[in-house]
C-alpha cells in the first residue's frame, strides 16, 4: 500500500532534522514544516503506531528501520530531481519545490531512469 504524502514528508523532515546526530522534537518538526503543533503531534501519533517513529526518553523523535527505510528514499528522489531542475535552468527556491511535490508521485522505473542521466554533461 502506498504511503501518504503527508506521512512521507514528516519522515523526510526527520531524517534531515536529525543529520549529524541532532536530537529531533516534535516542535522541531512543527518549525520546519510550518504545522502547528497539534497536528503535528497526531502525525506523530499515527507514525508512532504505524511502527514508523519512536522516541527516545519519551522526548526525542527518532525513526524506525521501517521510517528510516522510506525517508532515505523520499530523501534520495528529493537530492537527485533537485538536481536535475538544477542542471536544466530552473532557479534554486523552484528546483527545491518543484522536487518536493515530484519526489512523492513519480514511479521506481522513472526515477531509476532519471538517476541514470548525466547531470555534469547536462550542465554544458
Amino acid at each position: 500500500m502506498r504511503m501518504q504524502e503527508s506521512a512521507e514528508m514528516y519522515l523526510e523532515t526527520i531524517l534531515v532534522l536529525s543529520e549529524g546526530g541532532a536530537s529531533v522534537r516534535a516542535i522541531d518538526v512543527a518549525r520546519k514544516l510550518g504545522f502547528s503543533r497539534p497536528s503535528v503531534s497526531n502525525a506523530l501519533k499515527e507514525l508512532t503506531r504505524d511502527g514508523y517513529i519512536g522516541y527516545k526518553d519519551s522526548k526525542y523523535i527518532e525513526l524506525t528501520q521501517k521510517g528510516m527505510e522510506i525517508a532515505e528514499k523520499i530523501y534520495a528522489r528529493h537530492l537527485v530531481l533537485t538536481n536535475l531542475l538544477l542542471a536544466v535552468g530552473v532557479s534554486d527556491e523552484i528546483a527545491r519545490e518543484d522536487a518536493c511535490r515530484v519526489e512523492h508521485y513519480i514511479s521506481d522505473e522513472t526515477f531509476e531512469a532519471l538517476k541514470r542521466l548525466d547531470v555534469e554533461r547536462m550542465k554544458e
